[in-house]
């Protein structure tokens, strides 16, 4: 089931071209903060006439800073275009399998991002705006004076599991795993506090402790008194840990993160997506607190010489507090990437391979029940992440005691480019 919207569509001609300008209004005026404090140190800071803010282009896209470092602004922009075949999205019944095959081309993503920090380069700013369905996706402050322990309010996705950490740009495969639907917990508005410890030792550590409203993308406020919280611990073994980004393109030496994850929440919400609070097929509910739902995870991520692996083993306790009902789903995923040519010279250096293999079980009680995927893709590096184009082809199986078994394959081609 689709994540509940929470702003209506426009009914009317006049109210869509209110909504239009209204959307357009939020992004002018996003740019306009973002550009005045790069404007406003320019005219502040002790410099000779000849001299102003540094301007250019970068890693993080077009840049403006000023000459003291103390204020910096990027601007970037991304659009991921995508072509599939008989369908886009991962079936979740019996009824999205055997439904009429389409075959869509759309701008899956087109997003504008500002981000940089102001008065020190410690305090960072960073907003993302979905242009293609108007939504604000990130607001976010953070203060990090010290890699020990920052500081992040805002919203943003919670840090939670890396394969939803990680953004869909930077991934091996076209798109998250069949069982990111299930476990995600997405976007959330709320206070982190987050760091590092004993860094490049054995006991190197990172840590996340969030507290979040539990409404998901754009719940300010929370159904009740009950608020969601969250930690993950995330050892570092090798001294490094492996980042939030798929594909090993630097060919780095052995790095190994090893990490545990659990959250608790009570809301109307079993599921949270780019929309926001949602349901789970089996919970239509929407009272306020009406489920209780824990979640906890057991993961893992390598990277070594253009060797790409990450791996997630998800619990999650879903208790209807109206009818005493309690549901537990499990899943987990495998994925590996590599790039040929660290072995064999004569297979061009942008060419990367990545297979992956998930399952779901959307009820442990009901053993048969079981959702499969299994994805096979090949990369092309463009200019790497920012600009690199992904085939892939997908065999989906629905398992289940009172249904046929229902498989089929999918093929997905995809361009994603950041300027």
């Amino acid at each position: 089931m689709r994540a509940v919207r929470t702003t209506p569509l426009p009914t009317t001609r006049y109210e869509a071209r209110t909504s239009l300008a209204r959307n357009w209004g939020t992004i002018a005026s996003v740019l306009w903060l973002a550009l005045q404090p790069a404007g406003l140190s320019a005219w502040q800071a002790d410099t000779t006439a000849t001299e102003g803010p540094r301007v250019g282009h970068g890693p993080r896209g077009f840049f403006i800073e000023s000459t003291d470092g103390s204020w910096s602004t990027n601007l970037q922009f991304r659009l991921q275009f995508r072509f599939s075949h008989p369908y886009d999205t991962d079936p979740v019944t019996w009824d999205d399998f055997v439904g009429d095959p389409s075959t869509t081309f759309e701008v899956n993503r087109a997003r504008f991002k500002v981000g940089g920090h102001g008065f020190r380069p410690w305090l960072r700013y960073y907003f993302e705006y979905e242009l293609a369905s108007s939504n604000l996706l990130n607001f976010e402050v953070t203060v990090e004076r010290s890699r020990r322990m920052g500081l992040r309010v805002g919203q943003w996705k919670a840090q939670y599991s890396r394969e939803r950490a990680t953004s869909s740009g930077r991934e091996q495969l076209v798109d998250r795993s069949l069982i990111n639907r299930y476990f995600t917990l997405d976007r959330q508005q709320g206070v982190s506090i987050f760091g590092r410890l004993a860094e490049g030792t054995r006991a190197d550590v990172n840590y996340w402790v969030s507290t979040f409203t539990g409404m998901g993308r754009g719940g300010r406020h929370n159904d009740d008194e009950h608020l969601m919280y969250m930690a993950r611990v995330q050892w570092n073994p090798l001294g490094r840990p492996v980042p939030f980004v798929g594909s090993d393109l630097n060919r780095s030496a052995p790095t190994l993160s090893i990490a545990v994850a659990g959250t608790t929440n009570r809301s109307p919400c079993t599921r949270f997506s780019q929309e926001g609070c949602g349901s789970l097929d089996r919970f239509p509910g929407t009272d306020p607190g009406q489920y209780r739902v824990r979640q906890a995870l057991f993961e893992t991520a390598l990277l070594w010489r253009g060797l790409a692996w990450s791996q997630e083993l998800h619990w999650k306790r879903v208790e209807d507090r109206e009818d005493g009902a309690v549901t537990e789903l499990g899943g987990n995923y495998l994925q590996v990437g590599y790039f040929p040519s660290a072995a064999w010279a004569s297979i061009p250096e942008p060419l990367e391979v990545a297979v992956r293999w998930s399952v779901l079980r959307p009820d442990l009680d009901l053993n048969e029940t079981r959702y499969d995927e299994i994805s096979v893709a090949a990369n092309w590096f463009l200019s790497g992440h920012d600009n690199k184009l992904t085939a892939e082809i997908t065999w989906l199986t629905l398992r289940s005691p009172v249904e046929d078994l229902e498989e089929g394959a999918r093929f997905r081609i995809q361009w994603d480019v950041q300027f």
